[in-house]
């Protein structure tokens, strides 16, 4: 015989004496408490500085941090879903008492009273975390990903079309002045030559104006004089808008018109590492057992320039120097050697063709490369495999995008001529010549050493799952990969949001 069905309870017009407490609906280990815990602990006192008094009251500060922290934390970021979120949602509505912010004020705190205020908030997390032993701020791996703008990928300005723009203007002036010449050839009194390098409103005014009274009275070809009048009223307004645009580029190629702060770079946007430019932001960040301890945004596409300004920012925020440093080969330059060294800090920071080396036994046998030239540092020379001495023709000094000064020696073979193993050893046309960076090579050699030893090595496998996990888990797993505000100062506020959302989601489950 089938037993009989016995379902549960189900009555929506049930009351209770007394009604329940959200607090009682909320689970002790539940991470929203974690998130509750902690902010309690931060002193916001400067935040709370930048309200004030009169009119009618405003959301506590407190409120607001904790309910947009917990919605990162919930892969939440849309200002709409967060105020729906507080009305339907039990965490939420436990977390905030009740309090219903709308998206405005949601969207108006976090883009406007956040900035230039989180990252000290940030720093105090941290500083908790590492006082619960779940983080070091001895031991830093650091790297480097890029997020999308908010912004139009297909409105842009190229610091290389703004250059080909004014050559083309001042190629054209010249040829109007080549015309004004073959006017006057057969005459003695040729008007003064304008000056063709400034290129700037003004003085293109200028040389238009005196190209026209030159060709004054003066019978003019009919496309000459389409080409002035098109001069007179378009090109001094094309250069002030170049000149605007310029400012805004700095020292980048590129930037997007919807949001000036955004530099377009190349995104990987699949598996087979294929993408496409898109206006984007270069986070640096640096990680301890996955934690991250310290970002900071780069308008620089390279991973190279942005290393001294992240480190010393960390250094600024915690008021200490990490012991050591441990990243890929993207930021091995003689400037970022010569940073750590200074400031004392064992680099684990491999160099471009450090696993070449490693691997490639053709490389460190060839007995050809300058590598493998022996060097006689007592009278500074070179020999090449046959013997012949190569000794110093000159010294001289580069310097770098950001200022840096390299100083580089050229070594000279005295005679090529005949050798047998010329073919083998080089293809310049006269004798062998050699480029030399003495403090480069010795700070290779010293990283060199540093990630082969035991260290070292363990150093770099763990680099691997320590900081690039993180991304992957800000990526896929959070699913941000394009930020919601635009402007420098607020994509760096989320950026930050998003990294104490992963910091503290990693802590509720430690």
């Amino acid at each position: 015989m089938k037993a009989k069905v016995v379902f549960k309870t189900y009555n929506q017009s049930q009351l209770s004496l007394l009604p329940p407490s959200y607090d009682d609906l909320v689970p002790v280990n539940h991470p929203v408490r974690i998130v509750n815990t902690i902010i309690d602990q931060i002193d916001i006192a400067d935040l709370e500085r930048s309200y004030k008094g009169g009119g009618t009251s405003s959301y506590h500060p407190r409120m607001l941090l904790k309910v947009i922290i917990y919605a990162y934390l919930r892969n939440m970021y849309s200002s709409r879903k967060i105020e729906q979120a507080l009305l339907e949602n039990i965490h939420f509505m436990w977390l905030s008492g009740q309090s219903k912010p709308d998206h405005n004020t949601i969207n108006d705190f976090r883009g406007k009273r956040l900035k230039g205020k989180f990252k000290n908030i940030f720093n105090q997390v941290v500083l908790l975390l590492a006082d619960q032993g779940v983080l070091s701020l001895k031991e830093l791996f650091v790297d480097g990903t890029k997020i999308e703008a908010n912004a139009n990928r297909f409105t842009f300005v190229w610091g290389k079309s703004i250059k080909n723009s004014k050559e083309r203007i001042k190629k054209q002036l010249r040829e109007l002045w080549s015309y004004v010449e073959k006017v006057y050839d057969q005459e003695q009194l040729l008007p003064n030559e304008p000056d063709f390098e400034a290129i700037d409103p003004d003085e293109v005014a200028k040389t238009i104006d005196a190209i026209n009274d030159a060709l004054k009275d003066k019978e003019v070809d009919k496309k000459v004089k389409q080409k002035l009048n098109y001069a007179r009223k378009n090109w001094p307004g094309n250069l002030k808008k170049y000149q605007e645009q310029e400012a805004i580029l700095g020292k980048r190629n590129s930037y997007s018109k919807t949001d000036p702060d955004a530099t377009f770079m190349r995104m990987k946007d699949d598996y087979m590492q294929n993408g496409q430019l898109k206006p984007g932001y270069n986070l640096q960040a640096s990680t301890n057992n996955q934690f991250i301890t310290n970002y900071t945004l780069a308008q620089t596409t390279a991973d190279t320039t942005t290393l001294k300004d992240h480190l010393q920012d960390h250094i600024d925020s915690y008021d200490q120097t990490p012991e050591s440093l441990t990243a890929d080969a993207g930021y091995g330059s003689e400037e970022n050697y010569t940073d750590l060294e200074e400031k004392e800090i064992t680099a684990y920071v491999k160099y471009n063709y450090f696993h070449k080396e490693q691997r490639d036994k053709k490389h460190r046998e060839n007995p050809f490369h300058p590598d493998n030239l022996f060097y006689n540092k007592e009278t500074d020379t070179y020999y090449c495999p046959m013997g012949q001495a190569m000794k110093k023709v000159r010294s001289y000094e580069s310097e770098t995008t950001t200022g840096f000064k390299q100083q580089i020696h050229r070594y000279q073979a005295a005679n090529c001529k005949g050798c047998p193993l010329r073919g083998s050893c080089h293809k310049a046309k006269g004798n062998r010549t050699l480029e030399r960076n003495h403090n480069l090579i010795r700070l290779k050699e010293k990283a060199r050493n540093l990630l082969l030893s035991e260290e070292g090595i363990a150093h770099r496998k763990r680099r691997c799952w320590d900081v690039e996990a993180v991304f992957g888990n800000i990526k896929q797993n959070m699913g941000f990969k394009r930020f919601m505000l635009r402007g420098m100062d607020k994509v760096t506020t989320e950026i930050g949001l998003i990294a104490m959302a992963h910091n503290l989601r990693k802590f509720s489950i430690a």
